[in-house]
């Protein structure tokens, strides 16, 4: 790659952001497309996202990925938010145009996108989310509008009550649930809590659940214990890398107006997994 003075830059911020597989999958579709572009990490604490965000006005950059802990305390120091993150209430994408910066969230549209390229259908499926943080929501906002019905499980069962409130203004099939000893219920089953970035983590509900022709899903983008033990179970199972990869893509479509190489940015994601 080479860095010139017409080159443009986006990037991502995040504390920590050095374990980020989002520069490896930008910059491999930059250079496909033959575009003078480059994706940078930027390690910003939360002290100082103020002065960072002040600075894709200043140093003119495309835009940046917002990652944790920023993506919801970043929305006060935008110009605008689109109503998708309004509601989710949290944004991952920056667009500077001209100074003026607008706030996106690409993760659920990623996911559903990854969803639709594995060949699930939620259309007559009842969906189990376990979570109620921000992933939860970010998904959960199209789930509410596609899935037969939706619910909500949270270990502070205050919050999925929240959620579930929340997103029901979205669709009137979520629900939240105290109990999912209940799951054969379920017909897909999403992990969205961080539970499994460990490989001694505990699962995220009882393993003895997983029967039947489910589909297991975990947004972390290895392959964890939940998916091996759902995967012995019969069980059809999806990691998070097609919602990494599909959330990167509709990124880069903000920012540059084109359409990248999904299979140069998927092979990049890929080869950079440790």
């Amino acid at each position: 790659m080479k860095i010139t003075g017409k080159t443009k830059i986006a990037g991502i911020f995040g504390y920590p952001v050095e374990h980020t597989l989002s520069p490896a999958m930008h910059n491999a579709a930059f250079e496909a497309l033959g575009m003078d572009c480059c994706y940078v990490p930027f390690v910003v604490h939360p002290d100082r996202l103020s002065a960072a965000v002040e600075a894709v006005r200043a140093l003119n950059l495309l835009g940046v990925n917002i990652t944790v802990p920023h993506k919801e305390k970043v929305i006060p120091m935008l110009d605008r938010i689109d109503d998708e993150a309004s509601f989710i209430g949290a944004v991952n994408t920056i667009v500077n145009s001209d100074g003026r910066l607008t706030g996106y969230n690409t993760d659920g549209r990623g996911f559903m996108q990854s969803l639709s390229e594995s060949g699930i259908d939620v259309k007559k499926r009842n969906v189990l989310i376990i979570g109620a943080g921000g992933a939860a929501r970010a998904i959960g906002y199209y789930l509410a509008q596609k899935a037969k019905g939706l619910h909500i499980y949270g270990r502070t069962p205050e919050r999925a009550e929240r959620l579930a409130a929340d997103l029901k203004k979205v669709s009137d099939k979520v629900l939240a649930v105290q109990d999912i000893s209940s799951v054969g219920g379920f017909d897909i089953i999403v992990n969205a809590t961080p539970l499994g970035l460990k490989d001694d983590d505990p699962l995220p509900l009882d393993a003895g659940l997983l029967r039947g022709k489910k589909t297991v899903c975990d947004l972390i983008y290895k392959d964890t214990r939940l998916l091996r033990e759902a995967s012995k179970s019969g069980c059809i199972t999806m990691n998070g890398l097609g919602m990494l990869l599909w959330q990167g893509v509709f990124a880069f479509e903000l920012w540059t107006g084109r359409k990248p190489d999904v299979d140069v940015m998927r092979k990049a994601l890929i080869s950079n997994i440790s």
